[in-house]
């Protein structure tokens, strides 16, 4: 897809600083940084290098990035290495989708407490999915699986949801053969939705009585445990939402699929329309209605708002694996699930001498992962660019134009 003119770095460097004194005492530190990254990401103050065209003789200087993982330039890399580590673990199996979303009533409790609930939200998605499959009433196997955190929805509002990503099938208890979903059907949503309700109500209301929760603001009168659970009361009835997608056409489109959501941001360049002084235009996809592109409009502060909503606490892991995908037992298990599969096992060590050592270098790992040239000059589309010299950072926190 062509690159946008507008950025979202463009929108922060014209109304960040009007958005910074204005909700001065709101702001999370978290979220400054965010904004300053993503501000100063490719720009002089960060310094970088001139290249030049090893055959027409072009020059331009490159910028480095920021590298947040909120700045929607700087995630290309790190999903390219995301799922090039990925490749090697994808079954012949079938692949499923599960989506866990979190009621809307718990949105605010959530975004003040966004670590804990998150956390909730990871513990009951997965213990909901490993209880449920080990279950001799529906599938009897130990599972594995990842699940990436999204909170955001298309018109940026708060709405913390997990992507899961299934093979349809598992391990038997004992390890001993593999025990395969039913073709297109993985696991009943009623009662992965039911069992989801139950536990993350009950983890959310074992946090608080062990005063983990915070509340501040409108949800104050929260602090008081029978407040609390006046709150939560209608949501052990309501239903909430497990929705099962239809499973990927073959094991070989699941990581093209799910490289969307892994290192995605709340919004790509890529939807941006237009701004100016006061507004900010980008396209939206209207779920309710038909699934319809729009456009919605907003003040440049309301943007900064809503985009800030899902700057996500320091260090806080937004994908996880789980069961046979665990870190700890994944290389074994993976093994035997191979085996099982009666897939090809990985071959012998031969006499042929180690494939080199991956380069350093982000320019290499960029067109090894992703096919694409970063070297290749933008002139002639010939020759190469070559680094000649540095840049080195402004000492200045102020906007520089953006020669990305």
């Amino acid at each position: 897809m062509p690159r946008s003119k507008l950025e979202v770095a463009d929108i922060f460097r014209r109304h960040g600083d009007a958005y910074r004194q204005k909700h001065d005492a709101s702001l999370s530190t978290v979220q400054r940084r965010v904004m300053t990254a993503i501000e100063l990401c490719r720009t002089a103050a960060l310094g970088g290098h001139v290249e030049q065209c090893d055959h027409c003789g072009c020059q331009r200087i490159s910028y480095n990035s920021c590298r947040n993982r909120h700045c929607p330039k700087c995630q290309s890399l790190a999903r390219a290495r995301w799922l090039d580590d990925r490749r090697s673990e994808v079954l012949d199996t079938e692949y499923f989708h599960v989506v866990f979303t979190m009621p809307k009533e718990l949105a605010a409790i959530a975004y003040q407490n966004k670590e804990l609930v998150y956390g909730i939200l990871f513990r009951a998605a997965a213990d909901t999915l490993r209880i449920i499959a080990a279950d001799p009433k529906h599938l009897g196997a130990e599972i594995g699986f990842f699940a990436v955190l999204h909170t955001w929805g298309q018109n940026l509002l708060h709405h913390p949801h997990l992507h899961c990503v299934i093979p349809g099938g598992g391990l038997s208890p004992d390890g001993a053969r593999w025990i395969s979903c039913r073709k297109g059907f993985f696991l009943p949503v009623a009662v992965l939705s039911c069992l989801f309700r139950r536990l993350f109500l009950e983890y959310l209301t074992a946090a608080f009585d062990a005063g983990k929760l915070k509340f501040f603001h409108t949800l104050e009168p929260l602090w008081q445990r029978r407040a609390f659970l006046r709150t939560l009361a209608p949501l052990w009835n309501a239903k909430w939402v497990v929705h099962a997608k239809r499973p990927f056409a073959g094991p070989e489109q699941v990581l093209d699929y799910v490289g969307r959501y892994t290192h995605r941001v709340a919004i790509s360049n890529n939807r941006l329309e237009s701004m100016d002084d006061a507004n900010v235009s980008f396209r939206w996809k209207d779920y309710r209605d038909n699934n319809k592109q729009k456009t919605m409009t907003l003040t440049g502060e309301e943007f900064i708002r809503r985009f800030l909503l899902h700057v996500v606490p320091r260090g806080f892991q937004r994908i996880r694996y789980y069961g046979f995908l665990a870190n700890s037992c994944r290389e074994q298990k993976l093994a035997r699930c191979r085996e099982l599969l009666a897939n090809q096992k990985p071959p012998a060590p031969s006499d042929e001498p180690p494939a080199p050592e991956p380069t350093k270098d982000y320019r290499d790992q960029y067109q090894r992962l992703t096919g694409a040239s970063l070297r290749e000059c933008p002139a002639c589309h010939h020759g190469h660019m070559i680094v000649i010299g540095a840049v080195k950072p402004v000492p200045r926190p102020v906007p520089f134009p953006d020669t990305s």
